[in-house]
């Protein structure tokens, strides 16, 4: 049996494993720092961070797609490297352009930011063979992937912290460095010499038709070759409807609640900092429990009662937090709104695994995400608008009311015995 130290301690993958704990918690520190800017701009402007998680979402679709091909074309290594030096420079332009007040720019910035993660992310997932041996790569991804939630998760809660206590400007000072610490990491790396390496001629004729191919092919044309396997069984449409809703239902409480809760509980970052990470813990344990002990229920029949729960979940948490609140309180609701999705994603992505065709795999995915971020941007835009007319009270216990119905009708009206 291998254990983690055995693999943890190996100089190439704990570079590797310290590089993506600094980075990740650098995304955390600029999303902070970000959300902070926004605030001391806007107060209460649920359409100013729409306009900034647009700019941060938007490469997924543009730059997603692109980024997977070329990644498997370049030295991984030298990708991670330079995205990290990439990205800790164009942090630092944000001050400079927050100082002359100009946001257009900062909002371009932020763009070209997570464009550069879109070729990070698929480098280091691809990379760890090339460091670690056969054998132990499933101790591997288990470290880096239990290592991303952890990090997620008290990433927020410190990195909301420290720009409370240090303010965006330095918030932003601090991420460059955190992608600069990453950079250096990853170079001290040495991974496995290739044996054969193609002769000049093949390269760049490869390339020549990479290019020509990422020109013709762009998201677009991935949702549409995905829609038939998508809808091609009843089971998909039920998962496709459940990812679809639960990205909706993010999007169109995402800024909304960012600001219910600034104005609610009257904190800055640091209080969004301590509702993340509780909202990421709901997500852990929920998922821990479900894998442990529902896998003797009906995954779809699941996914209903979760909704529900979901839906109920947010409401009681809008009517508490509508009050006279405690801040305890409140993080234990978000906490118990991360249990009741936990399964939902669980499912869904377990029934993708078992319905969908190998060959066909990868560009379902890939669409199912665009479809997803798409759900979420459409609603995040929506309610940012309806927030001019509503309160943050009244559309988040809308969205749980809609959550909740959407659980209970389907539990009723979906029988799973009927889809085929």
């Amino acid at each position: 049996m291998i254990r983690f130290r055995e693999v943890l301690f190996k100089k190439n993958f704990f570079s590797l494993w310290s590089g993506q704990i600094i980075s990740e918690f650098g995304d955390r520190l600029n999303q902070m720092a970000l959300i902070s800017l926004v605030y001391s701009r806007y107060p209460g402007s649920a359409m100013a961070l729409a306009k900034v998680l647009f700019f941060v979402i938007v490469p997924v679709f543009i730059i997603g797609p692109v980024a997977g091909a070329y990644v498997d074309r370049w030295d991984r290594k030298k990708v991670m490297i330079i995205a990290d030096l990439l990205r800790g420079i164009l942090v630092l332009t944000i001050p400079v352009f927050v100082h002359f007040d100009l946001m257009i720019p900062v909002y371009i910035a932020v763009f070209l930011i997570f464009s550069a993660t879109r070729f990070f992310l698929p480098s280091k997932m691809a990379f760890i063979p090339a460091i670690v041996p056969k054998e132990k790569l499933m101790v591997a991804n288990s470290l880096a992937n239990t290592t991303r939630m952890l990090a997620t998760v008290f990433g927020f809660a410190i990195a909301g912290f420290i720009v409370k206590w240090v303010g965006y400007m330095w918030g932003f000072y601090l991420d460059s460095l955190s992608y600069f610490a990453s950079a250096a990491l990853i170079t001290i790396i040495t991974p496995k010499k290739e044996i054969i390496q193609a002769n000049v001629k093949e390269e760049l004729q490869m390339t020549k038709e990479l290019i020509e191919q990422s020109i013709r092919t762009n998201v677009w044309t991935e949702i549409v070759e995905g829609f038939g396997h998508i809808f091609k069984k009843d089971k998909m449409k039920v998962v496709t409807s459940s990812l679809f809703f639960i990205m909706a239902g993010a999007g169109s409480i995402f800024c909304i609640i960012l600001v219910f809760i600034q104005e609610t509980f009257n904190a800055g970052t640091e209080a969004l900092g301590i509702f993340g990470s509780f909202l990421g813990v709901g997500l852990l344990t929920g998922t821990v429990l479900f894998g442990k002990y529902g896998q003797k229920f009906s995954k779809i029949n699941t996914m209903f009662v979760s909704f529900a729960l979901c839906g109920i979940a947010i409401s009681v948490f809008a009517v508490y937090s509508n009050a006279d609140p405690l801040f305890t309180v409140g993080a234990a609701l978000i906490m118990l709104i991360g249990m009741a999705v936990a399964p939902i994603l669980t499912c869904t992505n377990t029934l993708m695994h078992i319905l969908v065709p190998d060959k066909v795999r990868g560009r379902i995915f890939s669409s199912m995400e665009v479809v997803m971020h798409l759900a979420f941007l459409i609603f995040m835009f929506l309610t940012a608008y309806l927030a001019k007319y509503f309160s943050g009270f009244s559309i988040l216990l809308a969205s749980g009311i809609f959550f909740a119905s959407v659980g209970i009708l389907g539990r009723i009206l979906v029988r799973e015995e009927d889809l085929y």
